[in-house]
């Protein structure tokens, strides 16, 4: 598997992504736009989630398809995000029809940044609807990453976290990747060294090169979590261009959680909210559907945990972030 041209979310046709942030808030938001309504589902396994319209994500459950997913900080306040995104998207005629109106689709997921430095006294009411509402209007194909979005105030234990993306394409020609906020209780790089624990999974040097270490002590192995460890959570999302069913997208969200026990540890704490989406934009019809699902679930895993590695790479670029955490790339220099 390679990369696709953007080695971004981006590289699945039908989607685009818009971020929006303050740096004096140190939160931001992300939202993934769906060209049109596609299939999702959603897997969660930290202890700790926060979450709106999850359920109806169930295969089990009515509504087919989303019009949008949103990843936000702000903990239960960021939730405000998916409301700036379904009054974008009712502004422009989109949602699921009920007679004579339409109702956006837009389940989201937040992380925990409320205690990283930045000033959370924004009166009445949090900022996050407009920082939803900014991020669909700022969405494009090309897109930044790092200390951007949801990823702005975003923590690991020992660096800053960050927005990360990463894309692959099978040999089936099925284009998967994903995109992620990594703000987790535990760690993304192998004790004090530059090693990320997905280093094996790393495509070309898109962070850092490093590869693995060639002996991991004892003390690296033992959990470690940062101060406030209860400022955490990884909201994630995985895409392909395949047409899967509702049943086959809670496959792919299953699988992809994968890459994050890759590249996080420890990770899906009671401390975390680790939540993966998983959404099909259907261009391309499956020939066998268990032998390309296993393959294109593979490559997800794979892309999340290169997505997640690369969101701690990309960190801090500017200055940006909180400042109590290093940003990696001020530890080890290209």
């Amino acid at each position: 598997m390679t990369p696709g041209p953007r080695n971004s979310l981006t590289d699945v046709a039908g989607l685009s992504v818009g971020n929006a942030d303050d740096d004096r808030l140190m939160s931001g938001t992300t939202v993934i736009l769906c060209d049109e309504p596609s299939v999702a589902s959603v897997d969660v396994r930290g202890g700790g989630p926060g979450t709106r319209d999850t359920e109806l994500l169930a295969p089990e459950m009515t509504v087919p398809r989303v019009d949008a997913v949103v990843i936000s900080g702000g903990s239960a306040y960021g939730l405000d995000a998916a409301s700036g995104v379904q009054a974008w998207l009712r502004d422009k005629g989109r949602g699921f029809a009920v007679g004579p109106v339409t109702v956006p689709i837009v389940p989201q997921a937040i992380l925990f940044d409320l205690i990283n430095g930045g000033d959370k006294n924004w009166g009445k009411f949090p900022p996050y609807r407009e920082l939803g509402w900014a991020a669909c209007e700022s969405a494009t194909k090309d897109f930044a990453i790092g200390s951007v979005g949801a990823g702005l105030g975003a923590t690991t234990a020992t660096l800053r976290g960050g927005l990360g993306t990463a894309s692959a394409v099978t040999d089936d020609g099925y284009t998967v990747a994903a995109i992620v906020a990594v703000n987790c209780v535990g760690r993304v790089t192998i004790g004090d060294g530059p090693h990320f624990w997905a280093g094996a999974w790393e495509a070309g040097a898109e962070y850092g090169g490093h590869g693995l270490p060639a002996h991991v002590d004892e003390a690296a192995l033992a959990p470690y979590s940062k101060l406030d460890a209860l400022s955490s959570t990884t909201p994630a999302l995985v895409a392909t261009d395949a047409v899967l069913t509702k049943a086959e997208a809670k496959r792919l969200a299953v699988m992809a959680q994968d890459g994050m026990a890759r590249a996080i540890h420890p990770v899906h704490t009671p401390l975390d909210g680790d939540t993966v989406f998983a959404v099909a934009t259907g261009r391309k019809p499956m020939n066998d559907p268990v032998v390309d699902m296993m393959r294109i679930g593979a490559a997800a895993a794979r892309c999340l945990a290169r997505a997640i590695c690369r969101a701690v790479y990309e960190a801090g670029q500017g200055g940006r972030g909180p400042a109590r955490w290093p940003a990696y790339r001020d530890l080890f220099p290209r």
